[in-house]
């Protein structure tokens, strides 16, 4: 069933921008196999802006620009399922794209038939050029009647960027996906600034309607093509750790953004944590809650905790410090519900340093360095004697 958990894949706008083509959607597909990423669950490909000319065919088809994708897109897709992988595409509600490429404005069913017959898996649905006294909610709707109805299962990823009250009708409307934020950008105030945005938005995420918080930066280091995601600089390591780490607690989908044609170990470490994806693939998808620190500890929203129910009774906790200076940030077990009379201890295993920390009752208190965090999978454990 599509959407149950948030989907995992890779998306050519953040390092590429307007800069694709047919080769190098094979070759990221080609390294999805080699590099692990399709057997640790990434598994769609997108396409997003720019792949199609500026006008539509006489008939009012969309084309494929054919100096990027000569073979065509049909033809690429044949190519990506033979991976064991599946493909996405992009288009928008309004008239035109985010960079002036025929939107889907009154062409939502025959776009929509037109990608199925093309075997796409995945639509990003932009939310650019819309006219202006026509209802996003609508459009948004429109086209997920659309895909509901073209004869072939695809993604609805309802890139609205967090605006006209998406999380009131995002599932209603048919979204599997839908865009919270404004985009990101390669620095650490950006992931750090949408993290915070959505702390207490985390009701409105779950199975088959994820809280999108946009696509990872994870590796990028300053390599896109856009002055505005980031040429220059980026993130370091320790900062890309802690910005995937969240997306896996919050229920993110984890869409791929650096190119991963590029070997990058510390990069792969920490995309291809199994621990923490595991954590975002729960099958029941909750959303994680939040616990702030003593007030009189730390006066700002820069350190917390966050827990999220997992299926089988276990917890993750995630300890997160974004300010800039290291800190203990300690979980008292009475406020995730466990008193010390229950005769309850917690038995903690590192989702970075994989292995076992031993057995806990009442506090943790891990020491956290600046821009860092901490992830633990707790198992509960009967005291002896009690």
């Amino acid at each position: 069933m599509l959407g149950k958990t948030p989907p995992m894949g890779w998306n050519s706008w953040n390092t590429f921008t307007w800069d694709i083509n047919d080769e190098l959607i094979r070759g990221i597909a080609d390294k999805f196999i080699t590099e692990g990423y399709r057997d640790a669950g990434y598994e769609y490909i997108v396409i997003d802006d720019c792949w199609s000319l500026k006008e539509r065919d006489s008939h009012g088809k969309l084309v494929a620009d054919p100096k990027k994708f000569p073979k065509g897109i049909k033809s690429l897709a044949d190519y990506v399922h033979s991976k064991g992988l599946k493909l996405g595409i992009y288009s928008c509600t309004g008239t035109h794209t985010c960079a002036g490429h025929p939107g889907s404005l009154e062409h939502e069913f025959s776009d929509a038939a037109q990608f199925a017959e093309w075997e796409i898996d995945f639509l990003k649905y932009d939310y650019c050029f819309k006219p202006r006294n026509i209802s996003g909610e609508l459009l948004y709707k429109r086209m997920s009647l659309a895909l509901k109805n073209c004869g072939r299962d695809i993604l609805f990823s309802a890139c609205n960027w967090g605006e006209d009250d998406v999380y009131n009708w995002a599932r209603e409307a048919g979204a599997h996906m839908y865009r919270s934020t404004h985009d990101i950008r390669d620095n650490w105030e950006s992931v750090k600034g949408l993290a915070l945005s959505q702390l207490d938005k985390t009701a409105y995420t779950g199975s088959f309607c994820h809280n999108d918080m946009d696509m990872l930066v994870v590796g990028m280091h300053g390599a896109s093509n856009d002055d505005f995601i980031g040429k220059k600089g980026g993130c370091t390591d320790t900062q890309y750790k802690t910005h995937f780490a969240l997306w896996c607690m919050m229920g993110s989908p984890l869409m791929i953004g650096f190119d991963i044609r590029k070997d990058h170990q510390p990069t792969k470490h920490i995309l291809l944590n199994r621990d923490l994806i595991a954590i975002n693939q729960d099958p029941e998808s909750r959303g994680a809650y939040r616990i702030k620190p003593e007030p009189n500890w730390f006066h700002s929203n820069d350190v917390f905790m966050l827990v999220k129910t997992l299926t089988n009774g276990d917890i993750a906790l995630g300890f997160f410090n974004l300010s800039d200076a290291d800190r203990e940030v300690p979980l008292l077990f009475w406020d995730i519900g466990l008193p010390f009379a229950s005769g309850i201890s917690l038995s903690l295993y590192d989702c970075h340093q994989h292995k076992e920390l031993g057995i806990f009752r009442e506090r943790f208190a891990p020491k956290v360095p600046a821009h860092d965090c901490v992830v633990v999978r707790a198992k509960f454990s009967l005291d002896a004697g009690v």
